[in-house]
């Protein structure tokens, strides 16, 4: 059967598993195996915020629900922040468009997090997001929550700790919750390249979101935003001049790190320096 015979939702995974499979579906399924991201019996909900990653990650683990030998099972969940109505439609008619059953509930994180006149509203959007999304999980038997980072993100976060942030630090494929005991959350995506999503929604004439705020239509964006665009130009530029591999270096840095050679790190919060082994060495 060609492409064009196919529904939106099957030409869409028949993309992910056949064109894409070396830039997708391989490093998906790597980062699922490698960092045991999903174990039998899992409650999963993947959190959809209606943009490209959330919405490859949803179709990914709806693929991976029907085939793997693991049971498990997915609740797709999309969070309304105080979307405008046509961006709300967006993510249904894309949602219905890739079969992805969805669940929406509603908030008011929009409306309070751009009240804030000092520090970061996008830091305090995300936490709250974060927060809502771990609470509704919940509700639904969940115990770990899934997200669209990719390994974009986490390359991009690392650089942008130490040039900006004065540390390193990276972000993992998997965390537990410090506030909803017995919730982890996961990370399906952070072995695939934003260029690669990119590519898949191009290709199948996939239009989503981008951020919907309030404040970034009004142009009042986190500063933090601004340093990801430069982080992310910094990189290209190093890669399109002379250092192809930059990016796969940064990534395989964060899975190599040397403690021996650092001067000070922390470990469970509580801060080391290299004195305390130099100490112990004399």
């Amino acid at each position: 059967m060609s492409k064009r015979e196919l529904t939106p939702a099957a030409a869409a995974v028949r993309s992910v598993l056949k064109k894409y499979r070396k830039e997708i579906w391989s490093p998906f399924m790597n980062a699922i195996t490698m960092y045991e991201l999903i174990e039998a019996g899992d409650r999963i909900g993947v959190c959809i915020s209606g943009g490209k990653d959330s919405m490859l990650l949803a179709l990914c683990m709806k693929q991976l629900q029907r085939h793997s030998e693991v049971p498990f099972e997915c609740e797709f969940i999309v969070m309304d922040p105080g979307y405008s109505p046509a961006n709300r439609q967006r993510i249904e008619d894309n949602a219905a468009r890739l079969e992805i059953p969805i669940k929406i509930f509603e908030t008011n994180i929009f409306s309070v997090s751009s009240k804030q006149t000092e520090g970061s509203p996008c830091y305090l959007c995300a936490r709250m997001r974060r927060g809502h999304l771990y609470s509704f999980a919940r509700e639904l038997g969940c115990n770990k929550i899934a997200l669209g980072h990719h390994f974009s993100d986490v390359i991009e976060t690392t650089l942008m700790g130490m040039l900006w942030g004065s540390q390193i630090q990276a972000m993992l494929p998997k965390l537990k919750s410090t506030n909803f005991e017995g919730m982890e959350l996961i990370r399906p995506l952070y072995r695939v390249h934003e260029d690669s999503i990119i590519a898949w929604a191009r290709y199948n004439g996939l239009e989503f979101l981008g951020c919907a705020c309030k404040m970034t239509e009004s142009a009042a964006v986190d500063e933090s935003a601004s340093k990801r665009r430069e982080t992310k130009a910094l990189i290209r530029r190093l890669r399109d001049e002379g250092n192809p591999d930059v990016e796969k270096n940064i990534f395989n840095s964060i899975h190599r790190a040397n403690v021996d050679t650092l001067v000070g790190y922390k470990l469970n919060d509580e801060e080391h320096s290299f004195l305390e082994k130099f100490r112990k060495e004399k």
